[in-house]
């Protein structure tokens, strides 16, 4: 029988299911992995692809690369995080 691991979501302040190993290598891959939960992952993930798009980025420029990290740690654990102005959802179809 397989359990699902949990871990308390720092982004949605609820207990969740946990990611299944870190998203990628170094402290802050273990911070995210411990404190983050495969929902708010999934939604940052859809976060960073907005970001790419809206701000025409090119993720072999460090700085884009910088950018993104700095707004990932912004909108994983604080509540100030970048949404580009002018920016609107796609309506659902």
């Amino acid at each position: 029988m397989e359990t699902t691991k949990t871990v308390y979501c720092h982004k949605l302040k609820k207990e969740a299911k946990a990611l299944s190993k870190p998203p990628f290598p170094g402290p802050l891959g273990e911070e995210i992995f411990e404190k983050i939960s495969e929902e708010a992952w999934k939604a940052w993930l859809t976060q960073q692809t907005i970001l790419i798009n809206e701000h025409r980025l090119s993720l072999v420029d460090a700085k884009a690369r910088a950018f993104l990290q700095e707004e990932m740690k912004k909108f994983l654990f604080s509540e100030n995080y970048d949404t580009p102005s002018g920016y609107v959802p796609p309506s659902p179809v």
